[in-house]
């Protein structure tokens, strides 16, 4: 079977070295496999997505000599799949409407998960307005239809799927048009990609991501999660912390195929090394 990876960033911030990283771990296994690489644009994540920094997206890659196959794919040309999906899934029962804050969500929540505290399920029972609403799987339900699943990590191996330990998630958001959840199982069953590499943080995401491809008939890919590259304080690299951007390196006239070889070869820049990574703050 042919190897299909992808890179996938949100242009909300310019990319760094931890984007370099994992765009090279996707690339270098399709090539290694004799596959293909993709490029998808995740560019609908509201006034945060930034039309100006695609451009340097495509340069930052270039200039690390990472060449995709195939036209780039945009996430915001493909609302009407997103839009759809959730439909049919409202039709078997399984999403509710909810107008819950962020802070009433924390004040009620009596359970954590792995993205933060578990959504209490105020809104499961009772009549919403939909008018503005985030939409919420009904978990218990779709685990119930669906029932055991597994899937295949390269270096796990075989896991049991367990999405109840992410409670009643949101896959229609009221500020998106879909979470990352729905969106990118969606696009990668799409684009036909059949190794999704991503980083060691998303690893429990995929508990989520086989029971929506379950739900909705999709195929079903092997993962592989890497690690990370982390700060000396064991936090990954984030954007919003100001890690060094690929695009000022490039500017500055460093070798981007040099650091790309070095990234292979684990040579990090002095105070960052790889990891697993502490977790994020929600």
């Amino acid at each position: 079977m042919t190897v299909t990876t992808r890179f996938a960033p949100s242009p909300n911030a310019p990319l760094h070295l931890g984007h370099a990283y994992a765009a090279i771990v996707a690339h270098d296994l399709a090539r290694a496999r004799g596959g293909q690489f993709l490029l998808r644009i995740e560019d609908i994540d509201g006034v945060r997505s930034r039309a100006e920094l695609i451009p340097e997206v495509l340069a930052d890659l270039a200039w690390l000599g990472l060449a995709w196959d195939g036209p780039v794919v945009f996430q915001s040309r493909r609302l009407a799949g997103y839009a759809a999906a959730g439909e049919r899934l409202k039709a078997m029962g399984l999403l509710y409407s909810c107008q819950c804050s962020r802070a009433e969500i924390l004040s009620a929540a009596r359970d954590s998960g792995p993205d933060g505290p578990l959504y209490p399920g105020t809104c499961r029972a009772r009549q919403v307005d939909p008018v503005g609403a985030a939409w919420r799987l009904d978990m218990a339900r779709a685990v119930a239809l669906a029932g055991p699943l597994e899937w295949t990590d390269e270096s796990a191996g075989a896991q049991i799927a367990r999405p109840e330990l992410f409670g009643d998630v949101v896959l229609l958001r009221k500020d998106a048009p879909a979470s990352y959840h729905l969106a990118a199982t969606l696009d990668d069953a799409a684009d036909g990609v059949t190794l999704v590499t991503r980083g060691r943080d998303l690893y429990q995401a995929t508990h989520v991501h086989r029971l929506l491809q379950a739900l909705l008939g999709l195929p079903v890919p092997t993962w592989h999660h890497h690690d990370l590259l982390i700060e000396g304080d064991g936090r990954k690299l984030a954007k919003r912390r100001g890690s060094p951007s690929l695009a000022d390196r490039r500017k500055a006239g460093e070798n981007g195929r040099a650091l790309a070889e070095n990234l292979r070869t684990r040579r990090f820049p002095a105070g960052i090394s790889l990891g697993v990574g502490l977790m994020e703050e929600p």
